[in-house]
């Protein structure tokens, strides 16, 4: 470890913990608040942009923070992210609409973009190698800790109080960590003259924005044989050549393609793709499925994300052990392992099931991130010096945080088109549409609908969501098959 002059690293660890906890409890917390927030304003044909916003701004800014990281030092940019991410927290709270909802929460990703990365980042330089696999296991229980709070909070807030409230929350939280940084991390940091790639990330925003518009609108709101989709699609292929020409080309590039040839790296950060996927897939719309067809109050919706934050975190201290046991490569195994078992679950997920059926599937998805992605930053961070562990750690948060965008994108369409194939083949009049879904997550809406259109929705939201379950099991299995592409010894 590099010598960076680093005091309290106990007070430090926590103030980091805090800072993670602010994006930990948003996975679980706004899930399971989102079915009475869509509820309450409206749209549920826009419902995967909230998550999509997030990740899209997320996903453009994670390789930039992770470089400026690099020039300017951890402390700085980690608390310009804080203070984004509490910005966007507000706004969010005070949204009148579920559009106004979407423009800050992509002001909150610009700030979850330095949040995770860095604070990942930071763990690496003030510890040794040896002790990384461990720290990286206490990071991890922040999981946990959300796991416990955000449902149940979420749930709170909803039934009790307002969906408002999971926004408001994170203020104090946020302030706190930034006084602890401010305070006890004394980062000490060598001046280099170094350009910042912008052009890289302009590039990455316009392609990623232009396949998730083409991933949640296709076939929905833009025709798929259209004019407007065929500019969408020559944009992204464009801005994906104009990024790659542009990376070759600079100095100081967002993405340095020559840590891609570390196979270790490589892999990881493919999988990571996939496994992102998943992850938005079951934490997005998991808690409408439990609200919206198993007729469930959102406390239990809650609960059946509550055992995926619960897996991740005690699978991710286990992953601590095993590496230095058996290795990254035989953990990461045991985790795609664990992933496919969730996949297959969720894949047989039904009404009738019920509640618990849903959770067992989310322990074991939750259990396959955390062996995975731990061994993942382990393994990523032992194969590089301090000059490139930020833009390094980065990438591979920037590769799960683009495989979460697309999979919200994706499956967000997949869910709209299924549901508007269902209700236009149905006996239902004209008025009904994909936004008539939001009835089906409020009790006294459902009572309103009758007998017909509550079970004809229904259905169509079942049978929409259980193709996206499908998907989830694909994807498991993909990523299982990345996983054996690791090199058995690090590099």
């Amino acid at each position: 470890m590099e010598d960076r002059y680093i005091k309290n690293r106990g007070y430090v660890l926590a103030s980091i913990m805090l800072a993670m906890f602010l994006a930990a409890i948003e996975a679980t917390i706004v899930s399971t608040a989102m079915p009475s927030i869509v509820s309450d304003l409206g749209g549920f044909s826009l419902y995967s942009w909230v998550f999509s916003a997030y990740l899209l701004t997320n996903a453009a800014t994670v390789l930039l923070f992770g470089r400026l990281s690099d020039i300017f030092g951890r402390k700085p940019i980690f608390l310009t992210g804080i203070g984004l991410f509490l910005v966007g927290a507000v706004l969010s709270a005070m949204a009148p609409s579920m559009k106004v909802l979407i423009g800050a929460r992509l002001i909150q990703g610009l700030g979850a973009g330095a949040l995770m990365p860095i604070a990942t980042t930071i763990v690496g330089d003030i510890y040794t190698k040896e002790e990384r696999a461990k720290i990286q296991g206490y990071l991890a229980s922040v999981w946990g800790i959300s796991a416990v709070t955000g449902p149940a909070l979420g749930g709170f807030f909803v039934d009790i109080l307002s969906w408002h409230y999971v926004f408001w929350m994170n203020i104090p939280l946020g302030l706190l960590a930034m006084v602890g940084i401010i305070y006890f991390f004394d980062e000490k940091v060598t001046k280099e003259k170094r350009s910042v790639d912008v052009a890289g990330s302009f590039w990455v925003v316009l392609t990623v924005s232009s396949i998730m518009v083409v991933l949640v609108e296709g076939g929905v709101r833009i025709a798929w044989v259209s004019f407007p989709m065929l500019i969408l699609l020559i944009v992204a292929v464009g801005g994906f050549l104009l990024f790659m020409q542009q990376e070759r080309k600079a100095q100081e590039p967002m993405m340095p393609f020559h840590i891609w040839s570390i196979p270790s790296i490589r892999y990881a950060n493919l999988t990571s793709l996939t496994t992102g996927m998943i992850l938005i897939g079951v934490s997005s719309y998991l808690p409408a499925f439990v609200q919206g067809v198993m007729e469930q109050p959102a406390i239990i919706a809650g609960f059946t994300l509550t055992t995926m934050s619960i897996g991740w975190p005690i699978a991710s201290t286990s992953a601590g052990h095993l590496l230095l046991k058996i290795g990254f490569r035989p953990t990461s195994i045991l985790g795609g392992v664990s992933l496919i078992i969730g996949g297959i679950l969720f894949s047989m997920l039904s009404p009738e099931k019920g509640p618990w059926f849903a959770a067992s599937g989310s322990l074991f998805i939750g259990i396959g991130m955390g062996l995975s992605s731990t061994s993942f930053i382990v393994s990523i961070q032992n194969s590089v010096g301090w000059k490139t562990r930020g833009i390094a750690t980065a990438t591979n948060m920037f590769m799960r945080t683009i495989g979460s965008a697309i999979g919200a994108a994706l499956l967000g369409g997949i869910l709209n088109g299924r549901i508007k194939a269902s209700i236009e083949d149905s006996s239902l009049p004209d008025s009904y549409t994909v936004d008539s879904t939001n009835e089906l997550l409020k009790e006294a809406d459902r009572e309103a609908l009758g007998s017909k259109a509550l079970n004809i929705l229904q259905d169509a939201l079942a049978s929409g969501l259980h193709m996206v379950y499908i998907g989830l099991l694909v994807l498991a299995i993909i990523s299982f098959f990345l996983i054996l592409k690791l090199p058995k010894q690090e590099d």
